[in-house]
């Protein structure tokens, strides 16, 4: 595990920097797990962050509280969208680390739209 990842081991939330397309920084408080130095964030395909995504891959994450009050410094990063294995993977993991806010979120996200997982190199 590198440093920069060690620094989001005991956090629960990361605030998610990502760009619209005239540039501006949009920051949002996420849930989020890792693994292999690779950070997995789950949401819906019809936000903001993923539209945001589509158009430019770069991010900057920080470990933040549940405001987005910042814990730690910033890093940026590059974001792609996890395939079918790897999404499963991540949504198991938040099962693991978040335990029944992870199901009932899971559960209400569903009805909201198709989940998307979200991966980030560091």
């Amino acid at each position: 595990m590198s440093d920069k990842t060690a620094q989001l081991l005991d956090q629960k939330y990361i605030n998610l920097e990502t760009y619209r397309k005239s540039g501006k920084a949009v920051c949002t408080p996420v849930w989020f797990v890792t693994e292999n130095d690779t950070i997995y964030v789950i949401t819906t395909k019809d936000t903001g962050k993923v539209k945001r995504l589509q158009n430019n891959q770069n991010v900057r994450i920080a470990p933040c509280g549940f405001r987005g009050e910042l814990k730690g410094e910033w890093t940026s990063g590059n974001a792609r969208f996890a395939e079918k294995d790897e999404a499963e993977k991540a949504l198991r993991l938040r099962k693991k680390k978040y335990g029944l806010q992870a199901r009932l979120v899971g559960a209400l996200v569903a009805r909201k739209g198709i989940p998307v997982v979200i991966a980030i190199s560091i």
